[in-house]
């Protein structure tokens, strides 16, 4: 007779705030891809619970107990010891990000006491107090927090150097895992009517997706358009505080007529293929879900040097990762892809095979059903 199947695991998230626009349907995929073989359960900062609850489809089920204490304030003994005795009846416990890492640091501190179940913590994004330079108390810290965690889960390569030397955390615990998106929705036919801009016959674009905020540095890439002729239009996709300074920097570069605000949009897949190039001027991460999303609509990237972005792209689309924080060198680098659609094509054609191999959502469900499935004790 066949062993009966095992009950779903049971999955505590952690979370703290979810900043930049893919992390909360990046958590909804992996939720919804674990299916009935995980039962979740959503504690920490409200709005980032929201916002996946609403990427989740209908049907999808995930608890939020409203007797898990909070994951904010002071590390005292009482507090920690609360906070690991709510860990006790779960079979996996994952924290993500600054945020949670007082929920890390009960676990350490008393995992063999009270018989916890294994800890991953997930570290993707900085907030605005680590976002120009790491602070040594958060890294003194995270090495407490994390001395006893069974895995310590990042998106980025730049991310794991950071774990292994800032945090000290030894190399076979660090584990790299893109994100992952659906390869074959963006490289299907865009859909010319998704965006409330209209393509017009002999124009091309350039496109980006990005918050509308300072860290884009969206002033920047308009500045760069200034490089491109008259046919070519600059189209952006988001939301932020930063609307009116684009404008006025459009305006101030008479562009006004090229430079469109398309504002936010849930089905990026829908409209990606629209583009005839990808451009930022600042990535908000490391890892950028925007550009493999492009590069699976088969679009070349002009991007700084950043983060992961030189090694993320296909090899012929790496002279186009070049200076941060320089309008000409962006402006040179669209010139040169906007002059030539041979090449354009031959670069976006291999960007569009290196997406589909490295960063598919099968790939990175895998990933992670293989580690969560490993630290808890059972097969995949």
């Amino acid at each position: 007779m066949s062993a009966p199947p095992l009950p779903p695991l049971r999955i505590l998230h952690c979370l703290s705030s979810l900043p930049g626009e893919d992390r909360a349907p990046r958590l909804a995929t992996l939720i919804a891809g674990l299916g009935s073989d995980a039962a979740h359960s959503l504690v920490g900062d409200p709005a980032a619970v929201a916002a996946i609850r609403a990427h989740l489809a209908p049907g999808c089920k995930v608890s939020t107990p409203a007797s898990f204490p909070s994951l904010a304030g002071k590390p005292t003994p009482g507090r920690l010891v609360t906070l690991a005795e709510a860990m006790q009846p779960y079979d996996l416990v994952c924290t993500y990000n600054w945020g949670a890492i007082d929920a890390a640091m009960a676990h350490g501190v008393f995992a063999k006491s009270l018989t916890l179940p294994p800890l991953i913590h997930h570290e993707d994004a900085f907030d605005a107090i680590e976002a120009e330079r790491l602070r040594t108390t958060r890294n003194f810290y995270r090495r407490a927090a994390l001395r006893h965690a069974h895995a310590l889960v990042v998106p980025s390569l730049l991310i794991a150097r950071i774990a292994q030397q800032a945090w000290q955390q030894p190399a076979n615990k660090v584990v790299h895992i893109p994100p992952g998106i659906d390869t074959a929705a963006f490289a299907a036919t865009p859909d010319p009517h998704a965006i409330r801009v209209i393509k017009r016959p002999g124009e091309r674009w350039v496109g980006t997706v990005a918050s509308l905020d300072p860290a884009s540095q969206l002033p920047l890439l308009v500045e760069a358009m200034c490089a491109l002729p008259e046919e070519w239009h600059l189209v952006i996709v988001g939301e932020g505080p930063e609307r009116d300074a684009i404008r006025a920097e459009a305006a101030a570069r008479e562009l006004s007529h090229r430079v469109h605000l398309a504002g936010a949009m849930a089905e990026l897949a829908r409209v990606m293929g629209l583009f005839d190039i990808y451009a930022l001027a600042a990535p908000g991460e490391p890892h950028s879900l925007a550009v493999a999303q492009a590069m699976a609509a088969g679009l070349p990237v002009a991007a700084p040097d950043i983060g992961d972005l030189r090694a993320m792209v296909a090899e012929p689309n790496r002279p186009f990762i070049a200076v941060p924080g320089k309008a000409v060198a962006l402006g040179q680098m669209l010139a040169d892809l906007a002059e030539d659609g041979a090449l354009r094509a031959a670069i976006g054609a291999a960007n569009r095979a290196r997406a589909s191999t490295e960063y598919a959502a099968d790939r990175m469900m895998a990933h992670y059903r293989a580690l969560y499935w490993q630290a808890a004790g059972r097969a995949a």
